[in-house]
């Protein structure tokens, strides 16, 4: 396919007209229409512009896209992994994961995940299932990861959740301050910082940075790819360097190691 065509096919599936996307790129949807009929192209600083307007890498513009391949938001059914994550609990006697389970599947109730249908829920029961698959059977940790979110996105406090006090604190530890006055940087020098003296909770942000990863060439623009490949590179080796010397977390580490800086490599070479 041709440069314009691929304009042409990718504007249409981000639902923009040329008059629409000539308005935001403040050119004519004249300019649009030679474009995407390959008479003319757009200059450097508009094709920037327009690769992070329809939020894709340059490649998917300039190369011949003739094979197109199916993509899918979700691997698994959620209910399927909370079956899973609910029955492993009651085997293991679980008891604040059995708790957790059904808290959060309300608490994220009629919630998506960033533009997409996807259940929230998705998201954390896809992290337990992760932790579980890895042989971790720690009902805190467990549990955590369930409510890892609902403090800070779902209007729920420390004291409303049904669980005992060490999950609570891994809770608190994975919920940022929203009201902090802090500046972005102070904020996360913070957060990962109180991250890092708990090896439980390193643990957690860790399998939630790998499961975020998975999701954020469609979830966040080319501008938040970027600030979080960076956000990753600044944080999450001495997050790993702390889950690996716990003796009970080695292997786990190693997975999760290669996980992410595979994810990294990825899009950094796809960018």
């Amino acid at each position: 396919m041709s440069i314009g065509t691929n304009i042409k096919r990718i504007r249409e599936e981000r639902g923009f007209t040329q008059e629409q996307l000539a308005e935001k790129l403040g050119v004519t949807f004249q300019a649009i229409s030679s474009w995407e009929r390959d008479e003319y192209r757009p200059e450097f600083d508009t094709f920037v512009k327009l690769t992070e307007i329809l939020n894709v890498p340059a490649t998917s513009i300039i190369e011949d896209k003739s094979a197109t391949f199916t993509t899918k938001d979700v691997i698994y059914n959620w209910e399927h992994m909370k079956t899973f994550v609910k029955t492993t609990a009651r085997n293991f006697k679980m008891l604040n994961t059995l708790k957790a389970v059904d808290f959060a599947v309300e608490a994220h109730d009629g919630q998506t995940r960033k533009k997409s249908d996807t259940p929230y829920i998705y998201h954390p029961l896809n992290m337990a299932c992760h932790a579980l698959s890895m042989g971790i059977r720690e009902d805190d940790v467990i549990a955590a990861i369930l409510l890892h979110d609902v403090v800070e996105d779902c209007g729920k406090t420390l004291d409303e959740l049904p669980v005992n006090d060490e999950t609570e604190e891994l809770v608190r530890l994975m919920t940022k301050d929203k009201a902090s006055k802090l500046s972005r940087d102070e904020l996360l020098d913070q957060y990962y910082g109180d991250l890092a003296e708990n090896p439980k909770a390193a643990l957690i942000k860790c399998i939630d940075r790998c499961n975020n990863m998975t999701t954020m060439s469609w979830g966040l623009t080319r501008k938040g790819i970027y600030r979080y490949i960076e956000e990753t590179e600044k944080y999450f080796p001495k997050l790993l360097k702390v889950v690996k010397d716990e003796p009970e977390y080695t292997n786990a580490s190693w997975l999760l190691k290669y996980q992410m800086e595979s994810m990294l490599d990825i899009y950094k070479r796809l960018m």
